[in-house]
């Protein structure tokens, strides 16, 4: 049975049980308690959620988010397995590479792939196609599991890295489609982080300072976004690679293109923030760069 090992414990999150643990009661009381605000969005969920966006930077910067769509999931149902659609940074293709048996490891326990739902999956489209080797060294994915393995212990995950291609939703329909005909208690997640500006990356369209990062959160991410609320699948990947606000265009628009097919009406925005803003909120620290984080739940 393949066990797929962490890559980026230590480094995007705490590699020691204990620390990893600590981490995630942290991050889960924050995300309740912006779910919980007066006004917060924890007010306006959808009845029943069937999908979510989370973020995959390092937890100190966009773990809060992820927890957020996680803390929101867990208000209305405890399902049964995640299908969480990854950005690719690394590997190339139009297919989505699915991780279809064995299980991860994290530092709370391994979770197991939900096998014969990932054959299900499989089986429904030729745009899936299996390939393990790719998911190795990818953190777009391994960075939800441990907060899933502590949110919902008993959850499996089924793991598809979509890249930004024109087949992206069908990818994502197919999916949502078979899902659905399978009765399966599951939930679609879509991993991407939104507009990365500033000289690091490199992206300065609008030159430095905090007027080029507002307009990077307020303008630019705000398309990404915009698509997410109307659940528009077919657009995003164009939206993508035209203005650079997404670095998971492919796993966006599979997700939104799922979530469609398994009864989900609309996006609803649990939370946008930017590692500037968390970083100045944190530490007082400023930067040239930033990078957009979008907490969202489809219903």
């Amino acid at each position: 049975m393949p066990v797929r090992e962490p890559v980026v414990a230590g480094t995007f999150y705490q590699a020691g049980a204990a620390a990893c643990r600590r981490d995630c009661q942290a991050l889960f009381a924050e995300a309740m308690a912006g779910l919980d605000a007066a006004e917060g969005p924890g007010r306006h969920l959808p009845e029943r959620i069937v999908g979510g966006i989370v973020p995959h930077a390092g937890w100190i910067y966009s773990g809060e988010p992820a927890a957020r769509t996680l803390e929101a999931i867990a208000r209305g149902r405890t399902p049964a397995t995640f299908v969480i659609f990854g950005a690719m940074h690394l590997a190339r293709g139009r297919e989505g590479l699915l991780f279809g048996s064995g299980g991860w490891r994290t530092p709370l326990g391994d979770v197991d792939v939900d096998e014969p739902l990932a054959a299900t999956l499989a089986a429904a489209t030729d745009l899936i196609v299996a390939s393990a080797a790719a998911h190795l060294e990818e953190r777009s994915i391994e960075v939800q599991v441990p907060l899933i393995r502590h949110r919902f212990p008993a959850a499996k995950i089924v793991p598809i890295l979509v890249p930004p291609s024109g087949v992206a939703h069908e990818i994502g329909a197919a999916v949502g489609k078979a899902i659905r005909s399978a009765g399966a208690d599951a939930v679609v997640l879509g991993s991407t982080d939104l507009t990365h500006y500033g000289p690091r990356f490199p992206f300065t369209p609008r030159g430095l300072g905090p007027a080029a990062l507002r307009w990077a959160k307020e303008v630019n991410d705000a398309g990404v976004i915009r698509l997410v609320e109307t659940l528009a699948a077919e657009r995003v990947v164009a939206e993508t690679e035209k203005n650079s606000n997404a670095c998971g265009g492919g796993a966006v628009a599979a997700t939104l293109a799922a979530a469609a097919a398994m009864g989900a009406t609309r996006g609803v925005v649990l939370e946008h923030v930017t590692s500037y803003e968390v970083m100045l909120k944190r530490f007082g620290e400023r930067s040239d760069d930033a990078v957009g984080y979008l907490s969202a739940v489809l219903g």
